[in-house]
C-alpha cells in the first residue's frame, strides 16, 4: 500500500479521534478541592453554520453560546470567524454526588463516583411565572415513550393563548413535547425528559420541568440507577483557588422572577432578553474572594455589566 496513502489515513484517524475528544461532555473528577474542568475551545465557522446547530453538535445550551460570543450573530456568523465554545466550568458549591442542575448556567451535572468520572448536559429550565424549584429529590421512576398529561393549569393557560383547547393526554411521538424518555423526581409532577423541540434547550421556556437533547436523557435514563439523589440549585457565581494560587470566577445571568431573562416566546426573544441582561451585584462573597486588587475588579467588570458565563482566571501584575 501507498506509504502517503497510509500516512494520511493514519492523519485522518488521528483527528478524528481527538474531535471525538474535544466533544466529550465525560470529565474526570478534579484533585483534592479544585473545581475547574473542562476547557473552552475554539470552532471556526463554515458554510451553514450557526448557533443552534452548533450547539447540538457540541452538546451545550444555545443561549451559552449567545452569551459566550456576544458580538456573533448567531443565525449567522462570519464565515472563517471563530466561536468560542464553551466547555470550561467550575463545579457548583456543593456535595459532589448524585445529579445537581444549576438553574442559572442551566446545565446539569451527573456525577459518577463509583467510575470517577463527571457527565454534564445543557438543560431547558422553567420559564417566568413557572420557575424549576430548588429542590432536593430522587429518581424515582423512568419512563420509556412517556405520556403526556398537561395539568389543568397548562390547558387554561394554552386556551387563553391560542383559543382552542389542549388535548388532555398526548400519546408517545413526535408531538410528545417529553420526548422518548422521561425521570420522575420523587413524588412530584416534576420530571427530567427529553423534547420534541430542540430550540428549547439551554433556554428558560419550559413548564418547570428540566428538558434534555434527546440522546442525553436516554444516557441518563440508561446509566443513573432509581433512587439517585438530585439537587437543583441556584448557584449564579462560582469561584474557586485553584492549585493554591489561581484565582477563577464564573458568572451567569441570575434568574428572577421579576424580569424575563431566558423566558423565550421566540428565539429572537431569548437572544435579546440576554444580551438586555441587567448588570449583577457584587456579592459579599465575591467581595472576599477578590479582595481589593483595583486590577481584579477592572478585569471582572465587563463580566459583572455583562455575564458571559465563562471561566475568568484573575491576574494581577501589581
Amino acid at each position: 500500500m501507498n506509504h502517503d496513502f497510509l500516512l494520511k489515513l493514519t492523519c485522518g484517524v488521528y483527528l478524528l479521534l481527538a474531535s471525538i475528544s474535544a466533544l466529550a461532555t465525560e470529565y474526570n473528577f478534579p484533585n483534592g478541592k479544585q473545581r475547574l474542568i473542562g476547557q473552552d475551545f475554539q470552532h471556526k465557522v463554515v458554510e451553514g453554520d450557526n448557533f443552534q446547530q452548533l450547539a447540538e453538535q457540541y452538546d451545550v445550551g444555545f443561549l451559552a453560546l449567545v452569551s459566550a460570543n456576544p458580538n456573533t450573530d448567531p443565525f449567522t456568523p462570519t464565515f472563517g470567524s471563530n466561536i468560542t465554545i464553551p466547555k470550561a466550568m467550575l463545579l457548583p458549591f456543593i456535595k459532589h454526588q448524585g445529579i445537581v442542575v444549576n438553574l442559572p448556567e442551566l446545565r446539569l451535572y451527573y456525577f459518577d463516583s463509583a467510575n470517577n468520572k463527571i457527565h454534564v448536559f445543557p438543560v431547558g429550565i422553567g420559564k417566568q411565572g413557572l420557575a424549576t424549584p430548588v429542590v432536593t429529590s430522587y429518581i424515582s421512576e423512568k419512563r420509556k415513550d412517556p405520556v403526556w398529561r398537561p395539568t389543568k393549569a397548562m390547558r387554561v393557560r394554552y386556551f387563553n393563548e391560542h383559543g382552542k383547547q389542549l388535548a388532555k393526554e398526548v400519546p408517545a411521538g413526535v408531538n410528545n413535547p417529553f420526548g422518548k424518555y422521561a425521570l420522575r423526581l420523587g413524588t412530584s409532577e416534576y420530571l427530567l425528559h427529553g423534547s420534541n423541540k430542540k430550540i428549547g434547550i439551554g433556554m428558560r421556556a419550559s413548564s418547570g420541568c428540566v428538558r434534555l437533547y434527546d440522546a442525553d436523557i436516554k444516557w441518563l435514563y440508561d446509566h443513573v440507577p432509581m433512587q439517585t439523589k438530585v439537587r437543583i440549585v441556584n448557584q449564579p457565581i462560582k469561584m474557586s483557588f485553584e492549585d493554591g494560587s489561581k484565582r477563577l470566577i464564573e458568572i451567569h445571568q441570575p434568574l428572577s422572577e421579576e424580569d424575563e431573562q431566558f423566558t423565550v416566546k421566540s428565539v429572537e426573544q431569548g437572544i435579546r432578553q440576554n444580551k438586555q441582561a441587567q448588570a449583577i451585584t457584587p456579592t459579599a462573597a465575591m467581595h472576599r474572594f477578590i479582595g481589593a486588587s483595583r486590577q481584579y475588579w477592572q478585569q471582572l467588570l465587563p463580566e459583572i455589566a455583562q455575564p458571559r458565563g465563562l471561566v475568568i482566571r484573575l491576574n494581577n501584575t501589581e
